[in-house]
């Protein structure tokens, strides 16, 4: 096709990562992707909102020939670009206010609240007293994180008071970091009465939740959502880091409807439309309870190569057609694997990583064990704890994507990309 006639279609924090998948969905050849500032731009040190977005307009203004859509697949300051920008240039998105109602934690929590019976006991932690408590009616174990955080950023879980003094520490040194810039949007919306005063720096705390961690992915078009995959998210023995996402789910079908239904409704409470999201569970196989942890307003791009590897289309390709309009349904299964995994390989102390292995020696392994493929994390001699957005935890050194005909042939891959990687910390 011309490429004129191509439909140009703009990524804000558009990653190498991620390029060969946004090329793999179907009809990729009328479409031209064009990066809407850098990962880097957008999610290091204090994020100026404002300024990112005139950085933006800067692009969006200078580029000649039409505007197709923008989209984005990153948390905050990305997902909340992405309305704005699609307000200013007519593209299609969610609203803003359906955005942050996912992204602000608390506010998060209310609208759920309304909506089903999924939730965890939980109130504000004053941040601003001599001696921060927890809220009366939650109880230990908890976690304490902030409204919004990058990834698992200045997320604590705790079990007693010295634990939370520590946490609350924490959180009050880094709170401002993400919570700032997250004022600046909320400042452009009309807040309802419940939000009066709550702002964008305050800390949340929630009765910590057991079980089968899960994921769910889905859309809202025309207003009806729709739930199209549901993963397994498998953590490191006796820690709360994942070791994997596994796709597609094992659990019970009767598991499945439920967060199928407690999904659907939470997304129209929320009013949520015309894009993707992505929502995180805990199913407790004791008691056969499903704890809603928390809403993304966007679809996991860490869940793409899953998609493509069973289904045989990535799941970008439910963004890019809402974006354009389009229904984004397709039928799965299609893939060349059965079940597909991303794995977290972790360190969990402190170190510099060393002989990591160039581009021609990661292709070699991907070639070498059918069904693989590998990104490095660190560069090579960096320190882990420098690395942005690492979990309060561990330290993330390789994501390794793996497609197989069952678990043990997932690990068996696993097991061997690691060995092949040889990578040494010290």
């Amino acid at each position: 096709m011309p490429e004129d006639h191509r439909l140009n279609i703009f990524v804000v924090g558009l990653d190498e990562a991620n390029l060969p998948t946004l090329r793999a969905v179907p009809g990729a050849d009328a479409y031209r992707f064009h990066g809407l500032l850098t990962p880097e731009e957008l999610q290091e040190g204090e994020v100026s909102v404002n300024d990112l977005l005139d950085r933006a307009r800067k692009v969006l203004d200078a580029h000649e020939g039409s505007i197709d859509a923008i989209v984005g697949y990153w948390d905050f300051p990305v997902s909340t670009m992405v309305p704005i920008l699609g307000k200013e240039y007519g593209t299609r998105t969610t609203s803003l206010e359906s955005v942050v109602k996912c992204e602000h934690k608390y506010w998060s929590r209310l609208e759920q609240r309304k909506a089903v019976d999924a939730c965890p006991r939980f109130g504000r932690v004053d941040l601003d007293t001599d001696d921060p408590r927890p809220p009366e009616g939650v109880s230990f174990p908890m976690w304490l994180k902030p409204a919004l955080a990058y990834s698992s950023e200045l997320a604590f879980g705790v079990k007693d008071e010295r634990e939370f003094q520590a946490a609350v520490k924490e959180i009050r040194s880094g709170i401002g970091r993400v919570g700032r810039p997250f004022e600046t949007v909320l400042g452009m919306l009309e807040l309802p009465e419940e939000m009066d005063g709550i702002g964008g720096e305050v800390c949340l705390a929630e009765e910590a939740m057991t079980g089968i961690q899960v994921a769910v992915e889905g859309y809202v078009h025309e207003g009806r959502p729709t739930v199209y995959g549901v993963l397994d998210s498998i953590n490191y023995p006796d820690s709360p880091c994942f070791l994997r996402h596994q796709y597609p789910s094992t659990l019970p079908p009767d598991v499945i409807r439920t967060l199928h239904d407690i999904s659907e409704r939470t997304m129209r409470q929320i009013g949520f439309d015309t894009a993707t999201f992505s929502i995180e569970y805990f199913y407790d196989p004791k008691t056969g309870d499903v704890g809603l942890l928390e809403i993304n307003p966007r679809h996991s791009q860490s869940h793409a190569e899953l998609f493509q590897y069973v289904d045989g289309v990535p799941n970008h390709h439910r963004m890019i057609a809402l974006a354009l309009g389009r229904d984004p349904a397709l039928p799965s299964g299609g893939g060349d694997h059965a079940m597909a995994a991303k794995w977290y390989y972790r360190w969990f102390t402190d170190g510099k990583v060393h002989r990591i292995p160039g581009p021609e020696r990661i292709a070699e392994i991907e070639k070498d064990i059918p069904g693989v493929r590998i990104d490095i994390v660190p560069e090579e001699g960096q320190k882990l704890s420098a690395v942005s957005q690492q979990d309060s935890y561990s330290y993330e050194v390789a994501h390794i994507f793996t497609g197989g005909t069952d678990e043990e042939d997932l690990r068996r891959k696993f097991d061997r990309a690691v060995a092949a990687l040889g990578l040494t910390f010290d």
